[in-house]
């Protein structure tokens, strides 16, 4: 692959990453320890992620068990999850904290594949965004060493980075869509 275009699909690839972990945090019905990613506990004065202070289990379909190292962590992990977006209230035993998740309603589940449609739509977007920019710096090198067949070639290659990628992220969406879908 030509080097002018290496960076473009590295772009575009860490466009289609990003858009994996957000999908990876919708949840889906059944309990997915990837909901707490982006969750951050106070570990003496670090905003930490809660995998790494304490041990994150998944003892049935539901449910998520959270076990800290240390018991001073109860209360910060449990303040996290009420603060996040999670939508759940964590159960505090004194040793474990546990995340019980509902069953979503239908309607619930239209709303989330709405959501992940349109986070596909905006990572779709930001590759067709890298394309315009790969070609807008092709027609640059038009004015300098660059014949016009190979920016032609150039463009093309771009063309079929970009279609791949959105094949990609189309596969993604409806993957994540039939999982919320399936009850």
């Amino acid at each position: 692959m030509d080097t002018r275009l290496q960076q473009y699909e590295d772009r575009m690839k860490k466009t289609v990453e990003f858009l994996e972990s957000d999908y990876a945090a919708i949840r889906a019905g059944r309990a997915n320890p990837h909901v707490l990613d982006k969750l951050r506990v106070n570990y003496y004065g670090t905003p930490t992620p809660i995998q790494q202070v304490g041990n994150v289990t998944v003892p049935e379909a539901r449910i998520i068990q959270i076990a800290p190292w240390e018991k001073s962590l109860l209360k910060e992990i449990e303040k996290a999850i009420m603060t996040s977006d999670i939508g759940i209230n964590p159960t505090n035993d004194g040793n474990v904290i546990r995340l019980v998740f509902p069953e979503l309603t239908e309607e619930r589940r239209k709303d989330l594949v709405k959501d992940v449609k349109k986070k596909a739509e905006e990572s779709k977007v930001a590759v067709r965004n890298i394309r315009r920019d790969g070609n807008d710096s092709f027609k640059k090198l038009a004015k300098t060493e660059v014949s016009e067949d190979e920016i032609k070639q150039l463009e093309d290659q771009l063309q079929k980075l970009t279609d791949r990628f959105i094949k990609d992220i189309d596969a993604l969406m409806e993957t994540k869509s039939k999982e919320i879908m399936t009850v």
